[in-house]
């Protein structure tokens, strides 16, 4: 008697369909499970038999075979626990084999036979759209799935549920998409005394989407101002709380099935590994790079990051995907994140202050930053010095504008980025404007043209840096209302560009 369901299997966040097949035939007992398992999924016998024994089902005297095609994908994961066992109830005749084929299962079997929460059943779910099959997991997990809307999902707390609803005994109702979770209050950018030159910078980066370096002496606020970020960013967009939330779901980190609607803020400490940022180990699992999805990566301690770490973002930037290659397979994740990097002059951090500074000044900070590569640090678009804040200053009154404030003029410039770019594949902020469509929405007036026509032979920008001077002013000039790029727009670009150079 053979039966069949299907479930998947995760590829980064792409869920391939399997097919799970269950044959029961006559020969010596035996329960084997092929089609390329990993440690888990072999396991998964042991699991159902226990399963099956406390719901009073036994296994027949035969010999059990399950195979997963295509049989040369790797199958990895405790989720394939229930489609196994579903296989092999439809093989059995437990359940209707009709209904079986037309469910994509997944789940993990607890010995007494309830059903653990699994990750995943977010891309799951749209796998099950794509083939026109309903998604059945454990009830956990039912909440994340039923985001997607487009088939039902129904979610189960026990083995003998599934049977029960199958049968037509009891069945189950449709999962509800779990709650919009709402973030705590932002920090407001008012806490923060002083540094109007840096909260301008941030105010842009969070417009454009644009990367953004901060140098500054311990204690000036570097730290503060980044964690402030979160609180002038535009809420996610439906399609992007999608995106987000897929790797999110692969990762574990939706809680009870709710979507954020709030951009990712990660900040990985300087000690994390390649692995840890990029992506990889143990399953090419998503690092902080593809965590930060649609958000902001903070990097404090820029330069004390491992170089080999720093180097591989270089790619991503750019691209807005990394690729984590292994010998058996090549996981794509998106990563298209804004850049934070913070960073203290030199190692002692008070270069500047003469009464503090090591006795290696001004010779330890160019050594310090060296640890920061020409390419990489090319690829900052606003560069900004934070200076040290006097304690007379923290007794004053808050200056400034509220975080509400910002967040309204940078909503307004995203706006008017959406629609310029509506219809557009792959851009949607300044930061990805590129050739022809930089060209066109970019070009400056005859006397900016002139003024970045100068810097760029003066301090040799290349041709990143170029293109990249002119998206910020790009978004200042959305940020001002501006149809057009002035020359108050470039000269504006062109100061963050060049606040760190030592010929200025």
């Amino acid at each position: 008697m053979v039966a069949s369901t299907y479930t998947v299997a995760f590829e980064g966040i792409e869920a391939r369909m399997v097919e799970v097949q269950c044959a029961t035939m006559a020969g010596l007992p035996s329960f084997s499970i092929v089609g390329l398992p990993d440690k888990a999924v072999s396991e998964a016998r042991e699991r159902i038999r226990a399963a099956l024994e406390a719901m009073s089902i036994a296994l027949p005297s035969c010999k059990i075979t399950v195979n997963m095609s295509p049989a040369d994908m790797p199958k990895e994961g405790s989720h394939f626990d229930l489609p196994i066992a579903l296989a092999l109830l439809a093989a059995l005749e437990i359940v209707p084999k009709d209904k079986a084929l037309e469910t994509v299962p997944l789940g993990e079997l607890s010995l007494d036979g309830t059903l653990v929460p699994v990750i995943g059943t977010l891309p799951a779910a749209l796998a099950a759209a794509e083939e026109d099959r309903v998604l059945l997991c454990p009830t956990a997990s039912a909440a994340e799935a039923a985001w997607v809307g487009a088939t039902s999902v129904f979610g189960a707390k026990s083995l003998l549920d599934v049977i029960r609803h199958y049968t037509g005994k009891a069945v189950l109702s449709p999962a509800l998409p779990g709650e919009v979770s709402h973030a705590p209050a932002a920090r407001d950018l008012r806490d923060v005394k002083g540094q109007e030159r840096a909260k301008r910078a941030l105010e842009i980066a969070a417009a454009g989407r644009h990367h953004l370096f901060l140098l500054g002496p311990p204690g000036s606020g570097k730290s503060m101002l980044s964690a402030r970020i979160p609180g002038i960013l535009p809420p996610l967009t439906a399609a992007e709380a999608l995106e987000t939330s897929m790797i999110h779901s692969l990762s574990g980190l939706l809680d009870e099935g709710g979507i954020s609607r709030t951009r990712p803020f990660r900040e990985p400490h300087h000690t994390a590994s390649m692995p840890a940022i990029v992506g990889g180990g143990k399953g090419a699992k998503p690092g902080e790079i593809s965590l930060a999805h649609n958000g902001v990566l903070f990097m404090d301690e820029f330069p004390e990051f491992n170089r080999q770490v720093l180097e591989t973002l270089r790619q991503p930037i750019e691209t807005g995907e990394v690729v984590v290659a292994r010998a058996n397979a090549h996981i794509r994740y998106p990563c298209r994140f804004m850049l934070v990097a913070a960073a203290n002059p030199c190692k002692c951090g008070f270069m500047s202050d003469p009464a503090r500074a090591c006795s290696r000044a001004p010779a330890c900070g160019a050594d310090y930053l060296a640890r920061i590569s020409g390419p990489l640090m090319d690829r900052f678009d606003l560069r900004v010095e934070v200076p040290p804040v006097s304690f007379t200053d923290l007794d004053l009154p808050a200056t400034g504008e509220n975080s509400a404030s910002v967040a309204a003029r940078v909503q307004s410039a995203r706006d008017l980025q959406t629609q310029r770019y509506q219809g557009i594949d792959g851009i949607r902020t300044n930061a990805e404007a590129e050739g022809a469509i930089l060209e066109e929405v970019a070009t400056p007036d005859a006397e900016g043209r002139d003024l970045l026509t100068r810097v760029a032979e003066k301090f040799g920008l290349t041709a990143r840096g170029y293109h990249r001077v002119l998206r910020v002013a790009r978004t200042i000039a959305d940020l001002d209302g501006s149809p057009s790029v002035r020359h108050p727009h470039i000269a504006e670009a062109v100061s963050y560009r060049l606040a760190l150079s030592k010929e200025v």
